[in-house]
């Protein structure tokens, strides 16, 4: 993989988990939310490949893999379930 396509998984994995935690952190309804964590999986699969593609970034792949379990659970829990969160 080339030098230039890394760096853009690098920069396009930091500015979507940052987009997708203001989405969540205004609180601006459940199918909202449930897409942020859509855009928090592309950022994390991004950070992924990148994290084990790139030299001494493996931290940052393992650490992707675990946040994307977790946001695969926001997917869930916002977009798929039909339960109503608990305040």
């Amino acid at each position: 993989m080339t030098q230039s396509l890394l760096t853009a998984l690098q920069y396009y994995g930091a500015a979507a988990s940052t987009l997708a935690a203001l989405a969540v952190s205004l609180n601006l309804g459940r199918r909202i939310t449930g897409w942020a964590f859509v855009l928090f999986m592309t950022s994390s699969m991004a950070l992924i490949v990148w994290g084990f593609l790139d030299r001494d970034s493996a931290g940052i792949g393992w650490q992707n893999v675990a946040m994307l379990v977790i946001n695969a659970m926001g997917v869930w829990r916002y977009l798929i379930s039909r339960h109503k969160p608990r305040d």
